[in-house]
C-alpha cells in the first residue's frame, strides 16, 4: 500500500468499498490500480482541508480544500467540490473544481464538470455540458512521460 493510501486510511478518508471511475457517458467503472490497492478515495460525506501528496491515484467524492500532488490520476466525482491546486499525471473532473491544474498527459471535463481556474496539460477535452472558466494551456507532453492508457 502506498504512503498516501496509508495516511488517508488512517484519517478515515479511504473506503474499503468498490471504488469507481467516472466515464464520459455518466457510467462508472473500476480501475485496475484501485483493485490492486494503489489508489485512495475520499467519500462523498467527507470534508478535508490540507495537502495530499504521494504515488498512485486519488479520487474525491466529497469536499476538499488545499493542494493535491500525486503521480497518478485525480478523479473528481459528480457532486464533489474541490478548491485546490492539483498536479497529477491526468485529471478527470465530474464535479466542481476551483484552482490551478497541471496534468502532464490529459485533463478531461465530463458533462457534469465545472472548472474555474488555470489549466496546463498535454491534452484537453471538455464534454457537451461542461463548464470551463479561465486559462487553458495545451502543450505536448515532455519526452519520456508515459501517456495514460486509453479508457
Amino acid at each position: 500500500m502506498s504512503a498516501l493510501g496509508s495516511a488517508l486510511r488512517y484519517l478515515g478518508l479511504s473506503g474499503d468499498g468498490d471504488p469507481v471511475e467516472p466515464v464520459p457517458d455518466g457510467r462508472t467503472r473500476r480501475r485496475q490500480a484501485e483493485r490492486d490497492g494503489q489508489a485512495s478515495a475520499m467519500g462523498a460525506g467527507l470534508s478535508f482541508r490540507g495537502e495530499v501528496a504521494g504515488e498512485g491515484d486519488f479520487s474525491i467524492a466529497g469536499k476538499f480544500e488545499g493542494d493535491i500532488n500525486v503521480t497518478g490520476r485525480v478523479l473528481v466525482s459528480d457532486g464533489a467540490h474541490v478548491e485546490a491546486n492539483i498536479s497529477a499525471l491526468s485529471i478527470v473532473i465530474g464535479g466542481t473544481v476551483r484552482g490551478n491544474l497541471s496534468a502532464s498527459t490529459r485533463v478531461e471535463i465530463l458533462p457534469t464538470g465545472v472548472l474555474t481556474g488555470t489549466l496546463k496539460t498535454g491534452s484537453f477535452a471538455a464534454a457537451d455540458g461542461a463548464s470551463v472558466k479561465g486559462e487553458v494551456w495545451v502543450e505536448p507532453a515532455a519526452r519520456g512521460v508515459t501517456r495514460d492508457p486509453a479508457p
